[in-house]
């Protein structure tokens, strides 16, 4: 049980930083093709928040799957 929750608690901050990644990326790359901030910063946004997802899920996939193997 404990290695479960080791997994999941480094998976969540990792896709924390993933997450701020993404954001900072697609922010600075798509400021340079829309006049419009708000909507740079809603792309942006979108895909700061499909990365964190992405990566919940993948955690929890390891630290369900991982300590079955140990």
């Amino acid at each position: 049980m404990g290695l479960t929750i080791a997994i999941f608690c480094i998976a969540a901050l990792l896709s924390i930083l993933a997450a701020i990644m993404a954001f900072v990326i697609t922010y600075e790359e798509y400021k340079h093709h829309y006049l419009d901030k708000r909507k740079v910063f809603k792309v942006a946004l979108k895909a700061a928040c499909f990365t964190s997802v992405f990566f919940l899920i993948l955690g929890l996939l390891l630290a369900i799957i991982l300590p079955v193997c140990f």
